[in-house]
């Protein structure tokens, strides 16, 4: 049928109008596990009952001022960050696009308040996504979503994942940071080794660059950590979050140090709609139940027991499942048959599944699920996997 929507995504023929927790109804009553969670948003699940609680009662007082005024939920959440991060302030954006447009200049403003306004260009790896604007696809480097919009913006050099030497050649004295999703998400979920990751922090520190880490896809407990860099004990100097920390409502956030964030000053940034009251009510909220105390270890435990069945799977199904990557409840399971086959096979039978690059399906469930929603979900891949046998 024809759309009024501008036709930019291939939609699955789903109208889903309820949710709740970690399942979704569609209009003629189908009911589906969500093993997708909007692509990492719905972190609570659907119509948490905190969170709805806070958007009833912040939608009954009041939505947007402006940020011409004091905002003391953002205050609030801003702080509630800061206490739990290596962080000194916050900027809230309302997507991840948004908090790594704020990070790039935040990361080229550091050095023109330095007197060296030539460190500009950021260093990126191959397989990056860090959102859709301009600025935030030449980051990326991927063809595919540059070709057709102009020049690429300038200012980012790629290299190759996990390259060392190409890392090193990359480095000049106009870099002015090097910025990586510790997992990359939209590549097929690939992970940077903990040794990799220090090695990021130690050529910043011995070039005077910034380390930016993206982890709008990976934070927020999605990984077990509150965020994923913690893993390997690094802190960067500048992060992007979005996507769990607003729980399904539009939230992003970049995070820095005050030393990071010194060319920020009166005027150079800006968000009409950033950090408004509502939005701030549910992040606060989400943080609610994030930071009870084994929150974090129910999803390093969950993860655990996915990623076990997942692998009884794997070898029940080799011609099918090649191989798992992931860490906590970002998993990928890269497959033998067109992974859009496979996605499409699950979601008839009523599991919602992601695809990524390198013929990866994704697994990114809510962070509240338990062995029960494990055991069906398997289910329902094991028959997938059984189906994708006999064709």
């Amino acid at each position: 049928m024809n759309s009024p929507l501008l036709p930019t995504y291939a939609r699955a023929d789903v109208l889903f109008e309820r949710g709740e927790g970690p399942w979704l109804f569609a209009r003629g009553g189908e009911r589906y596990l969500d093993f997708g969670a909007g692509v990492a948003v719905n972190a609570l699940g659907h119509a948490h009952p905190h969170l709805v609680k806070a958007l009833n009662e912040q939608g009954s007082k009041l939505w947007h001022t402006s940020n011409l005024f004091r905002i003391p939920e953002g205050e609030r959440l801003a702080q509630r960050l800061v206490d739990n991060t290596f962080a000194d302030v916050v900027f809230f954006t309302n997507s991840g696009a948004e908090a790594n447009e704020c990070a790039i200049k935040m990361a080229r403003k550091y050095h023109a308040s330095n007197g060296q306004p030539e460190r500009f260009r950021i260093i990126t790896i191959e397989g990056a996504f860090h959102g859709r604007t301009l600025a935030t696809i030449a980051a990326g480097g991927q063809q595919k979503y540059i070709d057709g919009f102009g020049p690429k913006v300038e200012g980012f050099d790629q290299v190759p994942f996990n390259d060392e030497k190409a890392l090193l050649a990359a480095i000049t004295p106009e870099t002015a940071a090097i910025m990586i999703e510790p997992i990359q998400g939209e590549s097929g979920i690939r992970s940077f080794t903990t040794q990799m990751i220090k090695q990021f922090r130690e050529l910043c520190d011995k070039n005077g660059m910034l380390l930016i880490f993206d982890e709008v896809q990976t934070g927020v407990g999605r990984t077990g950590k509150l965020f994923a860099h913690e893993w390997a004990n690094v802190t960067p100097d500048i992060m992007s979050i979005a996507k769990g920390i607003g729980g399904g409502f539009p939230l992003g956030a970049c995070l820095a140090t005050s030393e990071a964030a010194k060319g920020m000053t009166l005027g150079t940034h800006g968000s009409t709609f950033g950090g408004n009251p509502l939005a701030m009510a549910i992040g606060n909220a989400v943080l609610d139940i994030i930071l009870e105390p084994g929150f974090l270890e129910h999803v390093r435990q969950t993860g655990i027991n996915l990623k076990q069945k997942l692998a009884a799977l794997k070898d029940s199904h080799p011609d099918i499942i090649e191989d798992i990557r992931g860490e906590g409840l970002m998993i990928g399971l890269k497959v033998k048959p067109l992974n859009t086959d496979f996605i499409s096979r699950a979601l008839k039978n009523g599991l919602v599944v992601l695809g990524a690059g390198d013929n990866v399906v994704r697994l990114l469930p809510p962070l509240i699920i338990g062995d029960n929603e494990i055991n069906k979900a398997l289910s329902r891949l094991d028959q997938t996997c059984s189906e994708m046998e006999t064709k």
